[in-house]
């Protein structure tokens, strides 16, 4: 994170805070292998349709997701894959910090 500038640093913070949301979290997940309806969406994540559009249209809007029309029904996949490196980095992390935690609870 050397030398980056103030913009750079406030996007970086933006695409922070969009994923600071478990419900997108979820939407994610559920679309990492293929593309689904709103309603293919709704029925994996238990969601609402209401709340499940506000959180599709936030990640459509910052890039992460595409969108593609189909008559009535919009499909969503994902946009930009490396969304999903930045996630395996935090699980590891996460994964790490436990592992060292229970270590540490060994008697």
């Amino acid at each position: 994170m050397k030398n980056m500038t103030e913009e750079t640093l406030d996007l970086m913070a933006g695409r922070f805070k969009i994923l600071s949301e478990p419900m997108r979290l979820k939407i994610l997940h559920s679309l990492h292998d293929h593309e689904m309806n709103v309603q293919q969406i709704v029925e994996v994540t238990g969601a609402n349709q209401a709340n499940v559009s506000k959180h599709l249209g936030i990640m459509f809007d910052a890039g992460i997701l595409k969108r593609r029309k189909e008559g009535l029904n919009s499909f969503y996949s994902i946009a930009d894959e490396s969304i999903f490196k930045l996630c395996d980095l935090v699980c590891g992390g996460i994964e790490k910090n436990l592992r060292k935690s229970l270590s540490s609870l060994k008697y």
